[in-house]
């Protein structure tokens, strides 16, 4: 029992490690935002549409942004519970994503 957590441990270091440099392309606002975001939740990259861009609307943007950023922090931790869950065989640990 003990070599399984064992082994289990060392999965998870390493998938958690793994997670760090993993990266999750997220499409936004009908396709005008792609952000790119890490599975620990860091943004790597956001492009935009030019068309998106209405300076007479800053507002807008604003608020697409917020929604864009917030859908791909979501998707992100779907993406990291998935593996830790593949690491884990669905048991929960407590201090986990």
């Amino acid at each position: 029992m003990l070599e399984k957590i064992k082994k289990m441990q060392e999965e998870m270091a390493a998938t958690q490690a793994a997670l760090e440099t993993e990266l999750i392309n997220v499409t936004a606002a009908g396709g005008a935002i792609t952000i790119v975001i890490t599975g620990h939740q860091r943004v790597q990259s956001i492009k935009l549409d030019p068309a998106l861009i209405d300076p007479n609307d800053v507002a807008m943007l604003e608020d697409t942004l917020v929604a864009a950023i917030n859908e791909a922090i979501v998707a992100s931790q779907a993406h990291s519970a998935r593996r830790l869950e593949a690491v884990t065989g669905g048991i929960e640990l407590p201090g986990l994503f």
